[in-house]
């Protein structure tokens, strides 16, 4: 595989995109007066305790109490205890007032506040550090047996007397010298982390994360990344040391961009992120897939549009279903859509054709970092899966619900707009023709009352002026007598 990262760094903003095999799979967008906080470590206070639901709210200084679950609670100050407390109710294990050192899990998504865990993760390059947890782990994208086993060895000679350890999948091959050297940082960031804890105020930030690129840096740079593009010659030459740091061998693929093109539009990635907006894809067969999201649940239906193929209708079917999957897994990606997504694939007869296609969305989802379950199709050809979600999708990013119809992608037709009027003028009215009568539309339905103006005068038994006002929304208007 081909990787390339750009990033495009402005005042207000830092996007980064990922491209794999001359295909955008991925991008990041980090706003200035909406930063990202998961990583991120406060210091807080529990103001209220729920034993009905298991959970807990914690001030940390964000305008909502941050949500704790139960099986994020731990007893920090003996950790080993956990187990044990996990059998109580979480009134037993937390009180309110209690100051609590927690991480913020997952961003506020529409009306939910941040999740937050007290079992802190520090994660690095090639390992992430566990300050709470024995535990030694290995990524499962590592599969070579022996080579599991030399990391968790390894993991554990160097182990810290308190804490543990999960190999990332960056790990793979790596050096004792580089461990060594990743585990010490990361123990002497929590040492670090603990003392600013001790004497920080309630609620404080104690710890902030990696911002967007150098997160890029530490996430997805690696041996299959060609180039990393930065058009910010103070952010390059950041990143360049950061890289010198962490990963020597590939601080000469972290380069300035000097053209005078816009580096999103000359790599022609300006143009496909406006595409995100739309709820229709097109497959290069001629199928097309729509996409719905809502707060509960992503809805994704597959059509063979205009593709009838040259097989039989199985074979085409399955062919679009295996393409639609391919195309599913890079704009699930893509779009950072998270939480529960059900499938609408195309009916096949055959189980054998809808295993495949189920193999192809899980071969497609492998690249992706978010954790991904994916359940077995049903007859009827769909497929529930779910995507692992932090913050909000880019679509929430970038866009906010629209004003004329509250969110719900419906206005009145004009139909239902006209009957509506009609039945408030005769209510106004009640048959009385004396007063002057006027109507004031939204442009966009003003022609199509024009039409029917006269229709309209009789069923109301006067005549009436109509005018378009576009400040107006479309299914608003004005009845006004004189």
């Amino acid at each position: 595989m081909k990787q390339e990262i750009l990033a495009n760094c402005t005042p207000d903003e830092t996007r980064v995109a990922v491209i794999e095999d001359g295909r955008l799979m991925e991008i990041g967008i980090e706003r200035k007066e909406t930063a990202k906080i998961v990583g991120n470590i406060y210091k807080g206070r529990v103001e209220n305790v729920l034993p009905g639901i298991s959970s807990a709210f914690v001030n940390i200084g964000l305008e909502k109490n941050a949500y704790l679950y139960i099986t994020d609670v731990l007893d920090q100050a003996d950790p080993e205890r956990t187990s044990h407390h996990k059998r109580h109710a979480i009134d037993q294990m937390l009180k309110r007032g209690k100051e609590v050192l927690v991480q913020v899990a997952k961003e506020a998504i529409g009306t939910k506040g941040v999740k937050v865990s007290m079992d802190i993760s520090l994660p690095g390059r090639f390992i992430v550090y566990l300050p709470y947890q024995s535990t030694i782990g290995v990524s499962k994208n590592i599969e070579d047996e022996a080579e599991r086993q030399r990391l968790k060895d390894r993991m554990e000679a160097l182990k810290p007397k308190q804490g543990g350890f999960i190999a990332r999948t960056e790990a793979e091959g790596i050096d004792e010298r580089d461990l060594k050297r990743e585990i010490r940082y990361l123990t002497r960031l929590w040492d670090s982390i603990q003392r600013r804890g001790q004497g920080a105020h309630v609620p404080s930030l104690v710890h902030k994360d990696l911002g967007l690129i150098f997160q890029t840096v530490r996430d997805i740079l690696s041996e299959d990344t060609v180039v990393f593009m930065i058009d910010s010659r103070q952010e390059q030459q950041e990143v360049h040391e950061f890289v010198q740091m962490l990963s020597p061998e590939l601080a000469d693929r972290v380069r300035y961009f000097q053209g005078k093109t816009p580096i999103f539009e000359a790599f022609k990635v300006e143009k496909e992120l406006e595409t995100l907006r739309q709820q229709r894809i097109s497959l290069p067969s001629g199928g097309t897939i729509i996409i719905q999201e809502a707060e509960s649940l992503c809805a994704v239906d597959v059509n063979t549009g205009r593709f009838t193929g040259n097989q039989s209708q199985e074979e085409t079917v399955t062919q679009t279903n295996i393409e639609a999957a391919e195309e599913i897994a890079r704009q699930l990606r893509l779009r950072n859509i998270g939480g529960i997504i059900v499938i609408d694939f195309i009916d096949m007869r055959k189980a054998r054709n809808r295993q495949k296609v189920v193999e192809a969305l899980q071969r497609a989802t492998s690249r992706d970092r978010a954790k991904i379950k994916i359940l077995p199709i049903t007859r009827l050809g769909l497929v529930e899966m779910t995507r692992e979600r932090k913050r909000e999708s880019i679509l929430s990013t970038i866009c906010v619900a629209c004003k004329e119809c509250d969110g719900s992608g419906m206005v009145l037709s004009d139909e239902t707009l006209l009957i509506r009027i009609k039945k408030e003028i005769l209510a106004l009215t009640q048959g009385r023709p004396d007063g002057r009568l006027r109507l004031t539309l939204h442009p966009g339905v003003t022609q199509y009352f024009l039409e029917r103006k006269d229709s309209i005068a009789k069923s109301i038994q006067r005549e009436f002026e109509i005018q378009s006002d576009a400040v107006l929304s479309l299914d608003d208007y004005k009845i006004i007598i004189e």
